[in-house]
């Protein structure tokens, strides 16, 4: 948010993420991104009346499988080798929730991996610790930048907030540009 320029606070959130399976991935982060602003909304009331909240969710999607955040250093490995070399989608959710409306979308972005060795995997599970990350990497990390091949959609997206998108539907809250 800070490339925005417009003045934000980042407040923890600690909520159940779990969710329906039978839903499409885009569901699934639309309806997490929401958990966690409804929830901002009910722990920071201060917050909910004079400010727009924003919340996000990310999933990694291949093969009809869903790569959330990985639990230790196996499962973010074997997660690369699932990616290495192949193409998958990110699926970032967002919510703006203000006092009087709600606005819940999502962006779709692909990525495409190079091959990696499994040495290069576990190098970077290593050394960038992607435990925070859906798939289990960072796209904006240094390292794990060196192993995209290609992305079809939003960058930001895949570093965890679709920008463009949220930018624009921020400019339909009118107490953020008072032009």
């Amino acid at each position: 948010m800070q490339l925005t320029t417009l003045p934000f606070e980042a407040l923890p959130v600690e909520v159940d993420e779990s969710f329906d399976h039978t839903l499409a991935p885009a569901e699934i982060v639309m309806t997490l991104s929401e958990r966690k602003a409804k929830f901002t909304a009910a722990h920071y009331p201060e917050h909910a009346q004079h400010a727009v909240i924003l919340s996000a969710d990310t999933i990694v999607v291949i093969d009809q499988m869903i790569l959330n955040k990985p639990a230790n250093f196996d499962e973010a490995v074997s997660m690369l080798m699932r990616l290495q070399g192949r193409t998958h989608e990110v699926f970032t959710g967002f919510t703006l929730l203000s006092s009087d409306r709600i606005h819940c979308d999502y962006e779709r972005t692909t990525v495409t991996f190079s091959p990696m060795t499994r040495k290069e995997i576990e190098f970077y599970v290593h050394t960038a610790q992607p435990f925070d990350k859906a798939g289990s990497y960072g796209i904006q990390d240094d390292l794990g930048a060196c192993f995209i091949e290609r992305i079809e959609g939003c960058y930001y997206n895949v570093v965890g907030l679709p920008l463009a998108k949220v930018y624009r539907a921020l400019k339909s809250f009118p107490m953020l540009f008072n032009d």
